[in-house]
Order: structure tokens, then sequence, then C-alpha cells
């Protein structure tokens, strides 16, 4: 694992410490990570960034999963039996943490990263909302001069589907120049922010999975459930 790393500096690198995050007695199996990205170029940078990601998130001990995004419909009533939905929605329940990563196009994330998002709704899949308390950890790839526009909308959109989204987060300037011709990151400042955005999350996905139904247990919802339970026991008309 740590032979395809070159740009690490192995004396730096540190796996986390389970026992000085999780509880005694938690399950300690490896951190479950769905990564998405928005381009569907064949030299996309986004990809090779969350490919990038990918390895060092292995060499964390965390067990990845990367959703391809080609062939994903629009969001439209029709298609929400479509196969790469349905594919989308199981990784996601799946996860524990999750990384998105798009380019800036025109100020914002592509529609390629949007439509994955969309399809994972607020409203529960069997019961289970698809993205609530899990982590997230956030990345974007710049065509020129550095940005946040990208990073800023998809923290708004993490919050709007109740998730963690760590606070370190990495944006890549002129990512053409930061990768060789086989899309692998070269040495820099960037690939170094890129490993400690994915140590972080690895990190607080430790310390927050065992407890994430607990974190985003709401008042709100057991008080709409509690009215619904006593409608249907004490129907007055009758």
């Amino acid at each position: 694992m740590m032979k395809d790393l070159p740009n690490l500096d192995q004396d730096s690198f540190r796996l986390p410490e389970v026992d000085r995050l999780a509880l005694p007695g938690e399950d300690n199996h490896p951190p479950r990570v769905l990564m998405l990205y928005g381009s569907l170029r064949e030299r996309s940078y986004s990809r090779f960034l969350t490919f990038e990601a990918k390895r060092v998130l292995e060499a964390l001990g965390a067990e990845v999963r990367i959703f391809d995004p080609a062939g994903l419909p629009l969001v439209e009533d029709d298609a929400d039996g479509h196969p790469k939905v349905s594919e989308l929605r199981e990784l996601s329940l799946w996860s524990e943490a999750q990384v998105w990563c798009s380019p800036e196009r025109h100020g914002a994330m592509t529609g390629v990263m949007k439509t994955q998002i969309d399809w994972l709704p607020l409203a529960p899949i069997g019961g289970v909302r698809p993205t609530q308390g899990r982590t997230l950890a956030l990345m974007q790839v710049c065509g020129g001069s550095q940005s946040f526009n990208t990073l800023n909308q998809m923290r708004v959109l993490g919050r709007w589907m109740r998730m963690i989204t760590i606070p370190n987060q990495s944006s890549v300037p002129k990512a053409f120049t930061e990768f060789d011709e086989q899309g692998r990151m070269m040495p820099s400042p960037y690939y170094n922010r890129v490993v400690d955005v994915m140590e972080e999350l690895v990190k607080f996905t430790l310390l927050t999975r065992g407890r994430s139904a607990y974190l985003t247990d709401r008042y709100s919802e057991r008080a709409e459930s509690a009215e619904a339970l006593s409608a249907r026991v004490n129907i007055r008309s009758i």
C-alpha cells in the first residue's frame, strides 16, 4: 500500500489511533468511505484527485468505494428506479463517511456533482436517511487560480443533507499543472493538504460513527412521531 504513495513522508505519516477516538467495545471495522467526483471528461482532474485521495484513505485503513457518475440520469420522477440511482443510494447507505470532489465551473460546482447529491434526498429510503450523521470531506479542482466557491457551495449542501462536514478542505488551483500524464498528483503543499483532509476525515469518522444516530436524534422528529402515533390510536371521530 505505501509503495503506491511515493509523495508521502513515511516518518510523518501516522495511522489513526482508534483507542483514542472510539469508545471501548465499539466495532473497529475499517471506516466505510464513499467518494463522488464531478466530471465525465476522459482527463478529469476531479477524478484524478479522488483516486489520489482514495490511496491515502486506504493507507489510513479505510474501505473505499468510488461511484462512477457516467450514466446517472437527471433527477426526475420516472428515473427513481434507474440502476445508477439505486447503486448510488445503496453506496450512500453503506457509507459512514463521504468525500465530494468537484471542478469549479462558472464559479460553481458542476451539474454532474449536483445531480449526484440531488439523488440523495433527505426523505428516508427504507426508513433510513441516506446521508444523515455521516462525516463529509470536501475537495475541489480549479482550472485557474485558487478558489473556494465550490467548496463553500458543497459545505452548505453537506449541512442541508445533515452530514458532519469536517473543518479541513482541499482546493487545488491550476490542476493541470499538479498531475502527471498518468493522472498521479505530484509532490506539493496541495498534495500535503489532501493527506491532511483524509486523515481528519478518518479521525472524525472513528470519533462519531458509533454515536451518529444519537447526535442526529432530534426533538422535532420525536415529537412528530409521537403525534402520528397519537392520531392512529386515538381516532376521535369514531
